[in-house]
């Protein structure tokens, strides 16, 4: 019997955990990690997943130690670098320990799972699935730092991408806001929580979990959720100085729909 493995990072609920389901569903013996380990341990024996780990993911060391594991599992042929933090706010209000949170988890994370994946997957290849975001690809007041770690995973992923052996398959996805913890313990009143609530409906942790799994096998780098969103953020990205008046109308849009 073919028995192949996959890692999901940041898994003990929301997008982590949809994909996790997903990837169980298609026979996948996951690997769930989480830096909450209880809720880890959790999710996958309520999933049916072979594991479920505690991790930091900015733990260089904890990566391979979840490669290892996946490999007693089957050959591991797929790893989601999910586990994200989101703290909002100017960049100037930030305290130092979020700004070393915010890079250390967001992008350190992402790259110590990059390479790990890259260095664990066997000769029959394998996709890694990076989780960005779509406020890396423009300006996003409120989210400055937030952004710019989600901007370096974008630019990470088209890179590596080049860099990868054959039969390796790296992408990035790069959804609006999702109805997930992260958006839910945002500043009510602050621009972030009113720039992520602009676009309508909120994506769900379903949608956005079964676009990162339908990467998996494609060749496509980036995808963005949903798709017109990602040319309104690039726009922006081309012409931050005229993008201000469009921001502001965003945010007062965003304004009423928390109303």
């Amino acid at each position: 019997m073919d028995t192949t493995s996959c890692v999901v990072t940041g898994a003990a609920r929301g997008i982590g955990r949809g994909i996790a389901e997903l990837m169980v569903a298609r026979g996948h013996r996951v690997v769930v990690t989480d830096v909450d380990a209880e809720g880890a341990e959790r999710t996958a024996r309520e999933i049916g997943a072979a594991a479920g780990l505690g991790q930091d993911v900015r733990d260089a060391s904890s990566h391979t130690e979840v490669a290892a594991e996946a490999a007693s599992h089957g050959d591991l042929v797929a790893w989601f670098s999910n586990a994200g933090v989101g703290d909002d706010g100017a960049l100037v209000d930030l305290t130092d320990d979020q700004v070393r949170r915010l890079v250390e988890v967001n992008l350190l994370g992402a790259v110590w799972s990059t390479r790990a994946a890259l260095a664990a997957f066997g000769p029959r290849g394998g996709d890694l699935v990076l989780t960005a975001s779509l406020s890396g690809l423009g300006p996003v007041p409120g989210l400055s730092l937030y952004a710019a770690t989600k901007a370096a995973v974008v630019s990470l992923a088209t890179s590596v991408s080049m860099e990868a052996p054959r039969g390796v398959r790296v992408h990035a996805l790069l959804p609006d806001g999702v109805d997930t913890a992260l958006v839910a313990q945002m500043r009510p009143d602050g621009n972030a929580k009113r720039l992520v609530t602009s676009g309508g409906r909120m994506l769900t942790v379903e949608e956005t979990a079964q676009a990162a799994v339908d990467l998996v096998g494609s060749r496509r780098v980036l995808r963005t959720l949903p798709g017109w969103r990602g040319a309104a953020m690039r726009a922006g990205q081309l012409a931050p100085s005229l993008s201000r008046p469009a921001i502001a109308a965003f945010a007062l849009q965003g304004r009423r729909r928390l109303r």
